[in-house]
């Protein structure tokens, strides 16, 4: 593999980078503070091709891949995470999955306004009492005798709900198979009950919310893939999600070193600047080559996904390399800063709190474990 970027990508990151520091950061501080969704950038994100960047111009993407979708998930996240988790859940958990297993149907009613950024996708598979454990979820899709389904059940810390214009939808349709029988469904906006925001640690202008489904009525159409078979499309997902959430930690471990970096050479103690003694030297220089080595281990996993090869273990190691770096390299930012990292004049006490769900979502730290052992053969 060649890890050099073509043109193509190179001029994608910087275009992704350029509107991420001109744009995104003008009033992300704001965001962050007043808890608000940042929906005066959906459209011109829409005009860049991000909401459809690894789809087909087919179906009104910008006819990219996975490893364009990484480097933008990248740029943001040193900017913004919040905005960068937005991205990453409408296209890794809501697009893709009806790309790569919705009827020609589907995509030209969902795929096509979900690319051009019409509406955003939401993920609905986690629940009070399953979220690692994604086979046990107790929403139910009942058989009508006219045909069709009726959903009832309750999701929990679904990003995008509340402007999303469908959700990919988890429900068991054959409890008695002890979890594999599982259906993924999808529900257009008005269909499900968007709850209560839930308030959290960080990423707090990323829209988190609970979603009800009181006695839903879905038609036979609204089924995405096999009755039954949604399992299997759910862990696909979720492999191709941590890809994404791979890239998104490593920009936000790239954004808190680049203000420890440059406060390490503008701050002075005892007479030098903080980046000439060999203690910060040595923090920077071992936080830069982790986040090389994580940059790289999430390139792998995109590139062996576009040549429609086995990545299931490379993006649970990029995802797991990376999410903990996230945390590492924020925690080691504040630390460098001192008290002024501790602020909010300072960038780097958000992005430790937002990095912390990377350890979390789409499967958490101890799952990639679980699933790099499986995939070595324990």
């Amino acid at each position: 593999m060649n890890f050099d970027l073509d043109p193509s990508h190179r001029l994608l990151r910087d275009t992704v980078r350029e509107f991420a520091e001109e744009v995104v950061a003008k009033d992300v501080r704001a965001r962050d503070e007043a808890r608000r969704f940042p929906e005066e950038l959906i459209r011109p994100m829409a005009e860049l091709g991000l909401w459809g960047l690894p789809f087909p111009e087919t179906y009104g993407g910008a006819g990219g891949d996975t490893l364009a979708l990484a480097l933008a998930l990248e740029e943001l996240g040193r900017v913004d995470a919040s905005l960068a988790l937005t991205l990453a859940a409408h296209v890794s958990l809501a697009a893709m999955p009806i790309y790569r297993f919705g009827t020609e149907e589907q995509k030209r009613t969902y795929l096509i306004p979900l690319a051009r950024g019409e509406y955003l996708g939401c993920f609905g598979l986690t629940e009070p009492d399953a979220g690692s454990d994604a086979a046990s979820i107790e929403t139910r899709a009942e058989r009508r005798p006219e045909g069709g389904y009726r959903i009832r059940g309750r999701k929990l810390y679904i990003t995008n709900a509340a402007y999303a214009g469908v959700m990919v939808l988890a429900a068991s349709t054959s409890p008695e198979k002890k979890g594999r029988g599982i259906t993924a469904f999808l529900l257009p906006k008005g269909s499900f009950t968007v709850g209560r925001a839930i308030p959290k640690m960080g990423l707090h202008s990323s829209d988190t919310r609970e979603v009800l489904l009181e006695d839903v009525a879905v038609e036979d159409h609204q089924v995405l893939g096999r009755v039954d078979d949604g399992y299997p499309i759910f862990l696909e997902t979720l492999d191709g999600g941590r890809i994404g959430i791979g890239a998104l930690s490593v920009g936000i471990a790239q954004g808190a070193w680049d203000v420890a970096m440059d406060y390490a050479r503008k701050r002075r103690q005892f007479g030098r600047a903080l980046s000439e003694f060999q203690a910060i030297q040595f923090k920077l220089a071992a936080l830069h080559a982790r986040i090389e080595t994580a940059r790289l281990a999430v390139w792998h996993a995109a590139w062996l996904r576009d040549q429609g090869r086995p990545y299931k273990k490379e993006a649970a190691i990029a995802k797991l390399l990376a999410s903990t770096l996230a945390v590492d390299a924020t925690r080691e930012a504040v630390q460098i800063l001192g008290g002024a990292g501790y602020t909010a004049d300072y960038p780097v006490e958000r992005y430790y709190r937002d990095a912390k769900l990377m350890e979390i979502g789409e499967g958490t730290s101890e799952v990639q474990h679980l699933v790099i052992a499986k995939s070595l053969g324990l």
